[in-house]
């Protein structure tokens, strides 16, 4: 407090502002309005540095028209499972992904289809072959409702006895790579990484809706 009969200084109201100031709440806030988030919040996705983005759920509704020509995209939380086999093993080789694992979504910057798979230094890009998903969702048309940016394409690789193939959202699979990058040991992961991510599959089937074959009507 400044003595009587003489005004404050800047420095010293400064001070009592600061001091005076409500500490910031704990936890994780919104990263476009610094609202704090409950730990189940969703995302959205910078579609020009791929970072994804944590958000109140007020922002993420911002950002959930597919057709606006925004820079950020809302991640839908949809869960799908495809009838049969829509990636076989033929497909797969024609993608060349190099091993039993991945991740495939739709880049709109760079307007083509990119692949990613875990392991210890997190999610490594594969080439893929520039027509080669075109090729694969001619021969799978139920996999053109894959949306751009927001969704993937999650793949076990077929003929293994544990081949899978889902649509989930972009955020569930980084999530994947970072619980895999902090178990990975050795050359294929080691037992703790496959046993992660059998849990994290059987979450992802439980979650799931079935698509017929013939895709979405």
């Amino acid at each position: 407090m400044s003595a009587p009969g003489r005004t404050a200084t800047p420095v010293s109201a400064l001070r009592r502002i600061t001091r005076n100031r409500p500490q910031p709440a704990a936890g994780e806030r919104c990263e476009m309005c610094a609202e704090p988030v409950v730990p189940e919040h969703p995302h959205v996705v910078n579609l020009e540095s791929r970072a994804l983005m944590c958000s109140c759920r007020a922002c993420y509704l911002l950002f959930t028209d597919e057709d606006a020509q925004l820079r950020y995209r809302a991640v839908p939380e949809r869960y799908l499972r495809f009838d049969g086999e829509p990636l076989d093993a033929r497909a797969w080789d024609e993608l060349q992904i190099p091993v039993g694992l991945a991740f495939l979504f739709r880049n709109s910057v760079q307007d083509r289809t990119v692949a990613f798979y875990p392991g210890p230094a997190g999610a490594t890009e594969s080439e893929l072959p520039l027509d080669a998903w075109d090729s694969v969702v001619r021969s799978a048309p139920a996999l053109a409702v894959l949306r751009p940016d927001v969704e993937a394409l999650l793949v076990r690789r077929p003929g293994t006895g544990d081949g899978s193939c889902h649509l989930v959202p972009i955020d569930a699979c980084y999530e994947l790579v970072g619980r895999l990058r902090t178990l990975w040991r050795g050359f294929d992961g080691g037992r703790e990484a496959h046993a992660a991510m059998d849990a994290f599959f059987t979450q992802v089937r439980e979650r799931s809706r079935t698509v017929p074959a013939e895709g979405i009507s």
